[in-house]
């Protein structure tokens, strides 16, 4: 068997930190997947044989493997900020005042549709932002995503909506 190029090594410390990580399972799964590549390829287990047994694909493990050598198991366990992405409707633009006008997404959105129209689109939100000049470009899509209200849920605990 021919030397691997990024060969895992792990502490003691090491090792139990990702095994505890994996049993508590409150990680984000590819954090997780990452852990248990780590354990099986310092058990001694081939890429093949990993991909294999997590279904996952022998990149991921040479990509895991190679940043583990390169940064350390914080470096493998933490993602790290993904390059040339930006929000272009950042917190100010979406819900405060930008324009003489006064109005920024979530006050267009409440407010009265525009003439010859019974409510918002997206559509009409996305091309009224860019007229006030909030953003040079919007996206429909972006709106949908701005606007959308995932931490409520009705009935929930935390939502403040009656369980009745």
């Amino acid at each position: 068997m021919a030397q691997e190029k990024f060969a895992v090594r792990l502490s003691a410390e090491d090792r139990s930190q990702l095994e505890q990580l994996i049993r508590r399972g409150q990680r984000s799964a590819r954090v997780i997947n990452r852990a248990r590549i780590l354990l099986k390829t310092d058990a001694g287990w081939s890429a093949s044989q990993v991909a294999a047994a997590l279904d996952t694909s022998q990149r991921t493990v040479f990509r895991t493997k190679r940043r583990y050598a390169e940064e350390g198991l914080d470096g493998v366990l933490h993602d790290h900020p993904q390059a040339n992405r930006y929000r272009k409707l950042d917190d100010r633009g979406e819900a405060h005042p930008v324009s003489s006008t006064g109005q920024a997404l979530i006050a267009l959105a409440c407010g009265d549709a525009p003439e010859g129209h019974d409510h918002w689109t997206l559509r009409l939100l996305a091309d009224k932002v860019v007229e006030l000049g909030v953003v040079e470009s919007l996206s429909y899509e972006t709106v949908r995503l701005r606007l959308k209200k995932t931490p409520s849920s009705p009935g929930g605990s935390s939502s403040g909506a009656s369980p009745r």
